[in-house]
């Protein structure tokens, strides 16, 4: 059984790979370190989404055994579409929240990510005509969307979806501030919130 990643090693991470594996009822999220030449290194997050939730509630555990909660977001109302989600470390206690900005989202996602102690960060996605191009149609919706997270004109983190038949995406960190574990939990909502 691997050893769950400490919570000072895992700020210490600037790369990391988010997975997704589809099932019948619960999208599963497994997030690694990124290793060489994009290979997935030691496991350092797990989560379940459970499909059509009326309030949407997201446990990250250290590992697939889901033995040690990581973090977690939950909604604050019930299906509520520029709704803010609160982050909590594994003891409930608060480590930010974020919420999608629904006026701006009508062109190019865009949500705000708050952490204490930082400024508000925003976060869209890079690419105007991939984003226009893929609300053109839901066939389209396979296109890789990239979003970066910005503190003023500085790039605090980003999240690249890679090709592919499964949801994979590349977490930059560019911010050593950031906690990770919100950063984690952003990661998953973008791609588990991206349709609502």
């Amino acid at each position: 059984m691997e050893i769950p990643m400490d919570i000072s090693a895992l700020q210490g991470q600037t790369r990391l790979l988010l997975r997704q594996k589809i099932t019948v009822m619960v999208n599963r999220y497994v997030v690694h370190v990124a290793g060489p030449g994009g290979s997935e290194g030691p496991v350092v997050a797990f989560a379940e989404q459970k499909r059509m939730a009326l309030k949407e509630q997201v446990t990250l555990y250290t590992d697939e055994s889901r033995g040690q909660v990581l973090a977690g977001f939950k909604a604050r109302k019930v299906i509520d579409l520029a709704g803010g989600y609160d982050v909590v470390d594994e003891a409930g206690r608060p480590l930010g929240m974020f919420r999608k900005d629904f006026g701006r989202s009508l062109m190019r996602s865009t949500w705000h990510l708050q952490q204490p102690g930082l400024p508000t960060l925003k976060g869209h996605e890079r690419n105007l005509p991939v984003a226009l191009l893929r609300r053109s149609s839901d066939s389209l919706s396979w296109l890789p969307y990239h979003f970066d997270f910005s503190i003023g004109a500085s790039i605090a983190f980003s999240v690249d979806r890679r090709w592919g038949l499964r949801d994979r995406y590349l977490i930059e960190v560019h911010d050593p501030r950031l906690d990770r574990r919100l950063v984690i939990a952003m990661a998953v909502a973008l791609d588990a919130l991206q349709a609502r």
